[in-house]
């Protein structure tokens, strides 16, 4: 799964990564932990709208926009449902009444520097977790395939809190590749720079092959280029958000914060 991820470049840097226009509005800023509800920038492509609101079809653009993570169904009664549909299985989404119309026909880029996942271990002492971070050894942006929706409340009540609606996202999550299953048996689904385009394309529908081809697991070659690499528990604690928090451990290190976290939960280390 992804409940937490990195993203720090500015929008400027990932507008030129991505061949974008920067739609944010300057409203974003370096996040070094992610986390569920937070406002998180997206890459989408779409048809521009004429004077009448009416979708140019030989035309498309590519803009980087601020969305909410946690997808909220366009037929939800209200908006608390996003907090807990951050991730959609890429093997089941089609078929799931709350994500196959935003996988069929609005997919999205969510980069990252990389994200965190935890790897649980069972020790003769008790359990604990510790946090990994992975990222592209080059430094350049991990794609994660997400897809977007646009809700609107009918309540009148809840219109006056979300008079322009609420767009929000869910990344798509797939069997782990390598040696990140040791960590955990699932990450979010990765995208090769050669299939921004089709994930991106708004005229492609889930069904077609040149998207159903995407929704398996990265290939072998592609987790090659990432970097895994043990880091501080810091990360548990969404209040925390600095670049600390990508710095590796060392292995010595790593036995300290495994018997600090089982300190912390109530169990003996010794």
């Amino acid at each position: 799964m992804c409940g937490r991820y990195s993203s720090t470049k500015a929008p400027a840097d990932l507008a030129d990564e991505f061949t974008a226009v920067d739609a944010t509005e300057d409203e974003a800023v370096p996040d070094f932990n992610v986390a569920p509800t937070k406002q998180v920038t997206t890459v989408v492509e779409r048809h521009p709208r004429d004077d009448d609101g009416e979708p140019i079809r030989d035309e498309t653009q590519r803009t980087l926009r601020r969305v909410k993570w946690g997808l909220v169904p366009s037929w939800s009664k209200d908006a608390s449902s996003g907090a807990r549909m951050i991730n959609a299985r890429s093997e089941t989404a089609a078929d799931k009444p709350a994500f196959r119309r935003a996988l069929a026909s609005r997919r999205c880029i969510l980069p990252a520097d990389g994200w965190y996942e935890w790897q649980r271990r069972d020790t003769d002492t008790g359990k604990t977790k510790q946090p990994y971070f992975t990222t592209y050894a080059d430094g350049s942006s991990i794609a994660m395939a997400g897809i977007w929706e646009y809700w609107k409340p009918k309540d009148a009540a809840l219109l006056e809190e979300y008079p322009d609606g609420l767009v929000t996202v869910a990344v798509l999550t797939t069997e782990a590749v390598g040696d990140l299953a040791d960590i955990h048996d699932r990450m979010p689904l990765v995208l090769d720079p050669a299939d921004w385009d089709a994930w991106l394309d708004p005229d492609a529908d889930a069904k077609d092959a040149s998207v159903a081809r995407l929704l398996v697991p990265p290939s072998a070659a592609l987790v090659d280029r990432m970097e895994l690499r043990p880091v501080s528990n810091r990360v548990n604690n969404v209040r925390n958000n600095g670049p600390e928090l990508l710095e590796a451990l060392r292995p010595e290190d790593v036995d300290e914060a495994l018997q600090l976290d089982l300190l912390n939960s109530g169990q003996n280390p010794e």
